[in-house]
């Protein structure tokens, strides 16, 4: 034990929890911790101009390192901006600490905000440490919290007495933990029967999938049973987008996702919540006569909106490796040779799916300006294998999947669709955690000037991420959205001219090229689809971050 501020001892314990970065724009309220910070030369802190940019950052770099990050944040009003990405954050299972100073917990008569309250509902814990004898058993636990399943954001407060005083203390950090537990045995065996069994079976899978590392058994089990594969997410890669039996993305709260499963009499569930969206429907996204297994680490998602006929509880990876064999052994030589029929049936969807998209793209091939299709193609055939696309496009994502394939886990990382800004700030984040590797990030227009104050960590911290805009001089994915809305829940066809989208165009295109020169970062606005890929290429190679600012066809 040994007698410290509490502000030192949270850097002991960061040291120890071997945090390397912490990302963060301070204020007063961190005075105590940055003054100490110097004497810690291993830990650097990344300063953003705007804690979007910080949240961002964090989300990338816990991401692609898989390792928790660090967030420091100033007081309420720092905390408050922040709220956006941490919802974001929450919704992904991303495993932050996310940390803000407070006033002394005497200032009572004076008045200070409850910052635990404030983010509460947006964290797995939230807590306010009031003594620094408090200060390393709070920050083990944030650090456990964190990573163990489900993962997600934490949000440890710090009130200025807690920082400033001494305690006698002991820094001993979280432990590896060992978060796989199997589900329960007699429940693989009730799941197996049923899945051996079905006629057309259809695999779901979701980001808790990728997280577990279970993506190959997840493959393993869908060519066993011959079944097609959605995700319900492209944040992660949860299936191989190569396999003839992925089909690509699918909302099943919506008419169109409803409709892709509707003949099928068995869903398998996993790593994913069962099913959200944003649009209330009533009733079940699934038929009266289609089974549910849904296998999560999330016990709280398992039967939580459907009605489940088997609930595996339990680690993805640890269930699909127990539930693949247990499968193949009850197939019968009828049920395997139907389940290669499945195969070649989803094969050749998939191929009609893919020759589709190349008929869009051959279609808008001369477009003024070019297609998303267009856009997405240059980029796939200039970008290296060995590079990781950071995925913030928004309304161009089916674009962008039908042009590139991704087969590696680590080959992309992708927002969550339901807070933009995320993507500017990723980028960086996961350049930080993969230095050796080309990193590229497509990324909205809208979704770029929420955070555009990255381009300036990104000079000062001289961070080589590569940025290619989607130009589409509006907010499209609200145009999109609103398109639904009019046709899920109000029953009418989507506005005829512009003027019916209010609030969604951006008359005063926004210069996201110019921008990046202001702040000292190359940017270049692209209007040939010709100069994509050599432009690409000079960026990648500069060794420096670069903004390629496309223009391209904005029409819904």
């Amino acid at each position: 034990m040994t007698v410290m501020t509490g502000a030192r001892a949270l850097l002991e314990m960061l040291r120890a929890e071997g945090v390397e970065f912490i990302f963060g724009n301070p204020g007063t309220s961190e005075s105590a911790i940055m003054a100490l910070l110097p004497e810690y030369p291993d830990i650097a802190y990344m300063l953003a101009t705007q804690e979007g940019t910080a949240m961002g950052m964090a989300d990338g770099y816990a991401l692609a390192s898989g390792r928790p990050a660090l967030v420091n944040l100033h007081i309420e009003t720092g905390l408050a901006n922040g709220i956006s990405l941490l919802h974001h954050a929450r919704d992904g299972g991303v495993p932050l600490v996310l940390t803000s100073g407070n006033k002394d917990i005497r200032k009572l008569v004076e008045g200070r905000t409850d910052l635990a309250e404030l983010v509460r509902q947006f964290t797995k814990w939230s807590v306010e440490v009031t003594h620094p004898e408090q200060v390393p058993g709070v920050v083990r636990r944030a650090f456990q919290e964190a990573m163990t399943p489900p993962t997600g954001p934490v949000y440890v407060g710090f009130a200025a007495n807690a920082l400033d005083d001494s305690a006698e203390v002991e820094v001993i950090p979280s432990r590896p933990g060992y978060p796989r537990p199997a589900p329960d045995a007699a429940a693989v065996a009730d799941a197996a029967r049923l899945l051996a069994g079905a006629a057309r079976p259809v695999l779901v899978v979701g980001d808790r999938l990728a997280q577990s590392g279970g993506v190959a058994a997840a493959v393993r089990l869908a060519e066993a049973v011959g079944a097609g594969v959605y995700a319900t997410s492209l944040a992660r890669l949860n299936f191989p987008s190569t396999h003839p039996q992925f089909l690509g993305r699918i909302n099943p709260t919506l008419s169109a996702g409803r409709q892709l499963l509707a003949d099928a009499d068995m869903v398998l569930a996993v790593g994913t919540d069962v099913f959200s969206g944003f649009f209330y429907r009533p009733g079940r996204s699934l038929g009266p006569q289609t089974r549910l297994i849904h296998l999560d680490s999330a016990y709280r998602e398992v039967g939580k909106t459907e009605p489940t006929d088997v609930a595996l509880l339990g680690d993805p990876r640890a269930g699909l490796e127990q539930l693949e064999p247990a499968v193949s052994d009850l197939m019968t030589a009828a049920m395997q040779d139907a389940a290669r029929t499945r195969r070649l049936d989803l094969a050749h969807r998939q191929a009609g799916a893919q020759a589709a998209w190349e008929r869009r793209l051959k279609e808008n091939w001369d477009t003024c300006p070019m297609s998303p299709e267009r856009m997405m193609y240059e980029i796939a055939q200039a970008r290296p294998p060995e590079t990781i696309l950071v995925d913030d496009s928004l309304s161009s994502k089916d674009a962008l999947h039908g042009a590139m394939r991704f087969d590696r886990p680590d080959s992309i990382f992708g927002e969550r669709i339901g807070a933009i800004g995320w993507g500017m700030g990723a980028a960086l984040g996961v350049k930080l955690a993969c230095p050796a590797r080309p990193v590229v990030a497509v990324v909205g227009d809208g979704s770029a000037m929420m955070t555009v104050q990255a381009l300036w960590t990104a000079a000062a911290s001289n961070i080589p991420a590569v940025y290619l805009i989607c130009n589409n001089r509006s907010y499209r994915i609200l145009k999109l959205n609103m398109n639904l809305h009019r046709r899920e829940i109000l029953g009418e066809e989507p506005p005829e001219n512009p003027a019916g989208y209010v609030g969604m165009d951006f008359p005063l295109p926004l210069n996201l090229a110019g921008i990046a020169n202001a702040i000292g970062v190359y940017g270049k606005t692209i209007q040939d689809p010709a100069e994509i890929g050599p432009e690409l290429t000079k960026a990648l190679n500069s060794g420096k971050p670069a903004v390629l600012d496309v223009v391209i066809d904005g029409r819904v």
